[in-house]
């Protein structure tokens, strides 16, 4: 039998830590704003598939790698935030020649292996193994349980990203608004990877 509340934890739980900003959430805005909703699905969809996966390994003891290896969480980081900032460098001056520069939305697998990177995904895969799963009980329905929760909270809470994304691309056709955007995205990236560096 599940247990509601634990259900109710989870759900609230995943939604949060999904739903707030992040690697993954500022990837998905810049790439709805590009490219639009419909090309960003492949890229959410690798977030949601590559995190999944990320999750159950972590359920299943790899995140006590981190424990016996606490620098690697530093260089991980610091690729992040590195790819982010690569990122916020080619947003500048990209809206208005999506087509001149050959940029295309990220790939399936290119953004699920992202989230090997990502510590923001480390760090909910490491919080639900060792909030959620019960100390009591089959161990690998729990698993189940936990990565089927977040199949379905995972897309729902990083789509607004991309719709929002989309929403901007759709209304803005003046080229000075645009090229704000760009800096505006390129400086969210910048301030999120020195977050990450700084965490």
């Amino acid at each position: 039998m599940i247990d509601s509340n634990l259900l109710f934890a989870l759900i609230s739980f995943y939604f949060v830590m999904y739903v707030t900003p992040g690697p993954n959430n500022a990837m998905v805005l810049a790439s709805g704003l590009k490219f639009g909703f419909i090309k960003t699905i492949p890229h959410m969809s690798g977030i949601t598939i590559g995190h999944v996966l990320q999750l159950i390994l972590v359920c299943l003891g790899l995140g006590k790698i981190f424990l016996i290896f606490p620098q690697l969480q530093n260089i991980l980081k610091i690729i992040c935030a590195l790819y982010l900032v690569y990122l916020g460098y080619k947003i500048i001056g990209s809206f208005s020649k999506i087509k001149e520069d050959g940029s295309r939305p990220l790939r399936f697998h290119e953004a699920g292996l992202f989230q090997i990177v990502n510590p923001k995904a480390w760090t909910i895969s490491s919080m639900v193994a060792s909030g959620f799963l019960p100390e009591n009980g089959n161990l690998l329905f729990s698993i189940f349980f936990i990565a089927m929760i977040a199949l379905i909270i995972c897309p729902l809470s990083i789509s607004p990203w991309a719709a929002f994304g989309s929403a901007i691309r759709n209304l803005v056709k003046n080229n000075k608004i645009k090229a704000l955007i760009e800096y505006f995205l390129a400086i969210l990236l910048l301030i999120t990877a020195i977050i990450i560096v700084l965490q």
